[in-house]
C-alpha cells in the first residue's frame, strides 16, 4: 500500500476516510481533521493574496498551538517552503535566518513579542511581508484546498536550521518526500495507527515536535494533544487520565517527570511497588531523543512507571535515524538500528571506510529519509555527502555484534590529548555516576604540552559539596589517566538549546 507522498496528500487523506476525528486537542478545544482542513485552505488564499507563490520561503514565528499548524501547512498548500524559526531567538539569529532563506513571508500569532523580529527585519534589504496566523476557518469561503498549488513529492517542504550547538546553523531542505519517507519508517517501527493519542509538549519549531510528533499523527490520521509547552505537574495529570497513549520527550522531561512522581508518591506515603498512585495507565511508549538519555534515568523511569524508555536517534537533516526496538530490548545508553528501508554504517573518520563492529568511527546514513542538502551553501553539502550518497551525520559511535549503536559524541568534539583520543561522553558518563554531580560537559581545551586538555564543567547536585580533586580522582579511578579531567570548573547551568543539548561551543569561548 504506497503511502502519502506530500503532507497535504496525508491531509487529504485523514480528511476523506474520517473528517470529524480530532486531529488537534488544546487549550480545552477540538478541532477535526476537516476544521484544520478548511483553516488550512484560508491561510494558503492569505498568503496568495500576500504575493507568495511556488517556492517561496514562508518563515513561522509562532508558538505551539492550532495557528501554528495551520500555517505550516497553509504554506505548504500554497506551494511554499517553511522556515522554522526557535523561538528563543533574538534579533541577531533571527536576521541570519530570515537573510539566508530568503522569506517572502513571516506568520505570527497574538500571543508573541515582536520587538526580536521588527529589530531583525530592520536591517534587511528584502524583509519580508508579516502575515497574522489563522486559527481557524471563518464562514465558508476560500476554505477548500486548492490542487493547483499543492505541492509535488520532490519540492521542498521546509528549511530547519541546525540546532547551532557549534556555531551559525545552515539550512537544511527537507523535501515532502523526505518528511512522508521518515514518518511511513517511523509509524512503521513504533506501530502508530488513528487510534493513538500522542501528548506533544516538544516545541514545533524543532524537527522533533514537527517532524516526527505532529508528521507522524498527521501520517496516521491519528490525534495530536497540543501544549504550549512542557510542565512536568501537567504531564503527570494528563497521564494520569489514561487517555495518552503516546509521549514524546527530551531527557530533561523525563529526569523531571521523575523527581515530579517522586514528589507526589512521597506526600501520598506511597511507593512504586505498591501502585497506590498509577502513573501512566494507557501510555504504550515512552520515547526519548534529540540528546543522551543516560543509563541512570533510563532505570529510574523504569522502576517508577513501568516502562522501558524507547531511545532513538534524529537530527535535523534526517528527522529519524535509528531506533531502539518496539517489541524487543531497549537497551539502555544505545540507539538501536535503522528503520526500516533506512540504511547506517560506521567509517574510520580518516580512511572513511566501514570498521568492524565494536570500532568507533564516524555514523553515516543512507534513504529516502536523507535531506536534499543546505540551503544556498553548494559546499557544506558537499562536503555531507560520500560519492555513495551516504550522509556524514559529524557523529561519532560503535555498532554492537548484534547491531545495536552506541553514540559516543561529535566528531568535531573528539579531543586529542597526547596523541590520544578521548571521547566526552565517556568521560561525562563516568562523572555523572559521582552522586555529586548532577549534570557534566567534557571539551578539550588548547594546550601548549599535549595539543588539547581534557576539562570537564560541572554542575553539583542539591546540596553536595564536592572539590575538583576528588572529582579528578573518581575518574581516574575509573578511566586510563589520559581521559581525567585536568581541570574542572563548577557552573550553576549548562548552556544548553530548545532541545536540551549543551552548547558545548559557548563553554568553550567562556573558558577561554
Amino acid at each position: 500500500m504506497t503511502h502519502p507522498a506530500t503532507t497535504i496528500a496525508a491531509l487529504q487523506r485523514a480528511v476523506a476516510r474520517a473528517p470529524r476525528h480530532p486531529f488537534l486537542l488544546f487549550d480545552g478545544r477540538e478541532y477535526s481533521y476537516a476544521a484544520v482542513a478548511a483553516a488550512v485552505a484560508a491561510c494558503a488564499h492569505r498568503l496568495r493574496a500576500a504575493g507568495v507563490t511556488h517556492g517561496d520561503r514562508v518563515a513561522l514565528y509562532l508558538e505551539n498551538g492550532p495557528a501554528f499548524v495551520t500555517a505550516y501547512l497553509g504554506a505548504h498548500a500554497a506551494g511554499a517552503i517553511v522556515v522554522l524559526i526557535n523561538m528563543q531567538y533574538r534579533s541577531a539569529e533571527l536576521r541570519h535566518m530570515l537573510s539566508d532563506s530568503g522569506a517572502k513571508a513571516i506568520v505570527v500569532g497574538p500571543r508573541i513579542a515582536l520587538d526580536a523580529l521588527h529589530e531583525a527585519r530592520s536591517g534587511l534589504a528584502d524583509p519580508g511581508v508579516v502575515i497574522d496566523a489563522i486559527e481557524e476557518a471563518s464562514g465558508v469561503e476560500n476554505t477548500v484546498l486548492d490542487p493547483a498549488t499543492a505541492p509535488q513529492p520532490g519540492d521542498l517542504a521546509l528549511i530547519g536550521y541546525t540546532s547551532g550547538t557549534t556555531g551559525r546553523s545552515k539550512g537544511a531542505m527537507l523535501t515532502h518526500a523526505n518528511l512522508m519517507a521518515s514518518s511511513a519508517a517511523v509509524t512503521s517501527a513504533w506501530h502508530w495507527t488513528d487510534t493513538d493519542r500522542l501528548l506533544l509538549t516538544l516545541p514545533l519549531f524543532h524537527i522533533h515536535g514537527l517532524g516526527v510528533g505532529l508528521n507522524g499523527a498527521l501520517f496516521t490520521a491519528s490525534t495530536v494533544d497540543l501544549r504550549r509547552g512542557f510542565d512536568a505537574a501537567d504531564v503527570l495529570d494528563t497521564l494520569a487520565r489514561g487517555e495518552t497513549t503516546m509521549f514524546f520527550g527530551v531527557p530533561t522531561m523525563y529526569t523531571r517527570l521523575i523527581a515530579e512522581a517522586r514528589r507526589r508518591l512521597q506526600l501520598a506515603g506511597a511507593d512504586r511497588r505498591s501502585s497506590a498512585l498509577p502513573l501512566a495507565p494507557g501510555v504504550r511508549l515512552f520515547v526519548s531523543g534529540s540528546a543522551p538519555l543516560s543509563p541512570q534515568t533510563f532505570a529510574e523511569f523504569a522502576e517508577l512507571f513501568g516502562q522501558r524508555i524507547l531511545e532513538r536517534y534524529g537530527m535535523t537533516e534526517t528527522v529519524m535515524n535509528l531506533t531502539n526496538p518496539y517489541d524487543g530490548e531497549r537497551r539502555p545508553g544505545t540507539v538501536g538500528g535503522p528503520f526500516p528501508g533506512q540504511e547506517v554504517r560506521i567509517v574510520d573518520v580518516h580512511s572513511r571506510m566501514p570498521v568492524p563492529d565494536g570500532v568507533i568511527g564516524e555514523i553515516q546514513v543512507r534513504g529516502p529519509h536523507v535531506f536534499a542538502g543546505y540551503w544556498r551553501n553548494p559546499q557544506a553539502t558537499a562536503e555531507a555527502f560520500d560519492a555513495d550518497g551516504w550522509f556524514n551525520t559529524g557523529d561519532l559511535g560503535w555498532r554492537s555484534a548484534d547491531g545495536y549503536v552506541t553514540i559516543t559524541g561529535r566528531a568535531r568534539e573528539l579531543i586529542i590529548s597526547g596523541g590520544y583520543n578521548i571521547y566526552p561522553r565517556e568521560v561525562e558518563e563516568v562523572l555523572l555516576e559521582h552522586p555529586a554531580v548532577a549534570e557534566a560537559a567534557v571539551l578539550g581545551l588548547p594546550d601548549a604540552e599535549y595539543g588539547e586538555q581534557v576539562v570537564a564543567v560541572v554542575v553539583p547536585a542539591a546540596s553536595s559539596a564536592v572539590t575538583e580533586q576528588e572529582l579528578v580522582d573518581w575518574c581516574r579511578a575509573k578511566l586510563a589517566g589520559y581521559k581525567k579531567p585536568r581541570r574542572v570548573v563548577f557552573v550553576a547551568a549548562l548552556p544548553r538549546n530548545a532541545m536540551g543539548k549543551v552548547q558545548k561551543h559557548l563553554l568553550a569561548e567562556r573558558l577561554t
